[in-house]
C-alpha cells in the first residue's frame, strides 16, 4: 500500500516515503501519512532517532500536480492543512532526524529533507529548487531554512538559477554532513542515526530548539534563554549519569531520560 513504511533498526525508526512510481511526489495523503508514521514511531520510548529517506530512484520529486487540486481554492489553508503538519512534526520531533536523500530531492522535496536535523545524500543525490522555472517563489519553508544552511548568496543562486546541487556541492557548501555511494547510504544514515540515539537526547532536541530560536533574539535574550533551558536540563537523568561519569572517569551510557 502507498505511503510511509515504518521500520524499527534498535532504537533507531526508519521512515520510507513509499511512492516511488511519482519519485516521492508530495500529496496530502503522502504527507498525511508521514506526520502520523512520526507520531506513531516517536510514541515509543525505545525509539530514540529517526531516519527519513525515500523509495525507488528519488527521495522527492515535490509537488504532485495532479494531486493539487485537493488543496483546494485557498491554497494557503490548504498546505497549512495537508503539508505543514509533516513538516512541524520533523522540525519539533522529539528525537533527532537524519535524511537521507537518494537521488533527486526537487522543489518542496528539497524543503522536506531540510526540516530535518542533518542531511547525509547518496553520491547520485541532485538538489534543485525548480520554482522560478515555473515562475513561482519558493516555497514550504525553503526561504527560511536554505539561508541559513548555505548564507543567503548560495540560497539565492540556487533559487534564482535552478541549478542541480550535486550530492558533493551540497556537502561542500555545508548542506549535506557526509556524501556515501548509493548503495551504502542506508548503512551510513544508521550509523549516524544510532550515534545520535546513544546520546542525551532531551540534551540534543533542546540544543535543536535554541538553535532554532536564536534566529529571532537578541544576544542578552538568547544567552538567558540557554541558562534557563540549562537549568532544567541538568535535572534529568541524563544529565546525572554525564556528570557521573566525567566525575568516575568512564563513558557515560545515556537513557534519553
Amino acid at each position: 500500500m502507498p505511503g510511509v513504511k515504518r521500520e524499527r533498526d534498535d532504537s533507531v525508526g526508519v521512515l520510507t516515503l513509499d511512492e516511488p512510481e511519482t519519485l516521492n511526489a508530495m500529496t496530502p495523503d503522502l504527507l498525511g501519512d508521514l506526520a502520523a508514521a512520526i507520531a506513531e514511531m516517536t510514541d515509543d520510548p525505545q525509539v530514540r532517532a529517526l531516519v527519513l529517506t525515500g523509495a525507488g530512484r528519488g527521495f522527492c520529486s515535490g509537488q504532485n500536480l495532479k494531486a493539487a487540486q485537493i488543496l483546494g481554492e485557498d491554497i494557503a489553508a490548504g498546505v497549512m492543512k495537508y503539508y505543514w503538519p509533516a513538516f512541524k512534526a520533523l522540525r519539533e520531533c522529539r528525537v533527532p532526524v537524519v535524511v537521507a536523500v537518494n537521488g533527486v530531492a526537487a522543489g518542496g522535496g528539497f524543503s522536506l529533507a531540510m526540516a530535518g536535523d542533518m542531511i547525509v545524500a547518496a553520491r547520485s543525490a541532485r538538489f534543485i529548487q525548480v520554482f522560478s522555472r515555473i515562475a513561482l517563489v519558493p516555497d514550504l519553508g525553503s526561504t527560511w531554512l536554505l539561508p541559513r544552511l548555505v548564507g543567503r548568496q548560495r540560497a539565492l543562486e540556487l533559487m534564482m538559477t535552478n541549478e542541480p546541487l550535486s550530492a558533493d556541492q551540497a556537502r561542500e557548501w555545508g548542506l549535506v554532513r557526509e556524501v556515501f555511494d548509493d548503495a551504502a547510504l542506508r548503512d551510513g544514515a544508521l550509523s549516524l542515526a544510532r550515534k545520535l540515539a546513544s546520546g542525551p537526547t532531551r540534551a540534543l532536541v533542546a540544543t535543536r530548539r535554541l538553535i532554532d530560536e536564536s534566529e529571532h533574539a537578541s544576544y542578552a535574550d538568547q544567552f538567558r534563554r540557554e541558562i534557563e533551558t540549562q537549568a532544567q536540563i541538568r535535572l534529568s537523568a541524563d544529565a546525572v549519569e554525564g556528570r557521573n561519569a566525567f566525575l568516575e572517569k568512564r563513558a557515560a551510557v545515556f537513557t534519553g531520560r
